[in-house]
């Protein structure tokens, strides 16, 4: 019987790739590298105050497969599934570039930022400062930082380098405990560099209830301008539900990749007039 793919066994992969990493391009490299980058995208300001159709905020999601949905796309083009995106009113790319579990490639990101206007964030499993340093010299405006896979004080080094590479940090939690941690580190180390994202799948079990956002929000509503619900929404209904409740900035992408045509998938998705 194979071993389940939990976050702790990708994040024990996770330190075998950074250390190999590091042999192969040494840090300073890496910051040559970014030194030599034009300025990073506003990723803030386009999740939190961008105008996206119907009044919601879309970060579209681009990744091959996940160890839940296995493979998702056989034909895969990421830079023609971004441009769709960015055509069908996305205010933002989420580019996986984990390559072992995701089938994603870190030079991904590049390709995707010569082809559309938005800004792209790095979708991976940080564990590392080096990995916010390796996002930003492969033209990244984002890193998602995942608090289950930090401690508390590493999250406050990689915040603090996100923001002096001029990057935001998508700060993502998935329970209780999580979220009351990061909520007290929200802003720092500057405001306009950190969004919140909420998590709807359970590490445990890899299902999804986007319900799970909703109690969730009695801790986090006075954040909710900066707030993106992540995974599990597939229908206009379920973007409905969500935005009763306040919340209209979504982390979206299994549900538009199975799509032959993910663009056409996220215009439907958004395109009821919500109120």
């Amino acid at each position: 019987m194979s071993t389940p793919i939990t976050l702790p066994r990708i994040v024990e992969h996770k330190r075998g790739e950074v250390a190999a990493a590091r042999v192969a391009c040494p840090l300073e490299q890496l910051q040559d590298d970014v030194a030599a980058q034009q300025p990073p995208r506003n990723f803030f300001a386009a999740v939190s105050t961008g105008n996206g159709p119907g009044g919601v905020n879309v970060i579209a999601e681009v990744k091959r497969q996940s160890p839940s949905a296995g493979v998702i796309r056989e034909e895969f083009d990421p830079v023609d599934i971004s441009l769709q995106y960015e055509n069908a009113g996305a205010v933002a790319i989420s580019c996986l570039t984990d390559e072992h579990f995701f089938g994603g490639s870190l030079s991904t990101i590049r390709t995707i930022k010569e082809a559309v206007r938005i800004p792209v964030l790095r979708k991976d499993f940080l564990i590392d400062q080096y990995q916010v340093w390796e996002a930003r010299a492969a033209g990244a405006d984002a890193v998602l930082l995942i608090s289950e896979c930090l401690s508390e004080g590493l999250l406050m080094d990689m915040l603090i380098l996100t923001h002096e590479l001029g990057m935001t940090a998508l700060v993502e939690v998935h329970d209780m405990e999580h979220l009351l941690r990061v909520l007290q580190h929200v802003g720092f180390p500057h405001p306009g560099y950190m969004l919140l994202g909420i998590n709807n799948r359970n590490l445990a079990t890899m299902k999804t209830d986007i319900s799970h956002t909703i109690r969730m929000l009695e801790l986090a509503e006075e954040h909710l301008d900066i707030l993106v619900t992540e995974s599990g929404i597939k229908t206009p209904a379920d973007m409905a539900h969500m935005v009763r409740h306040g919340i209209r900035r979504f982390l979206i992408g299994e549900s538009l990749l199975k799509h032959d045509r993910p663009g056409d998938a996220l215009r439907a998705l958004v395109g009821t007039p919500w109120t």
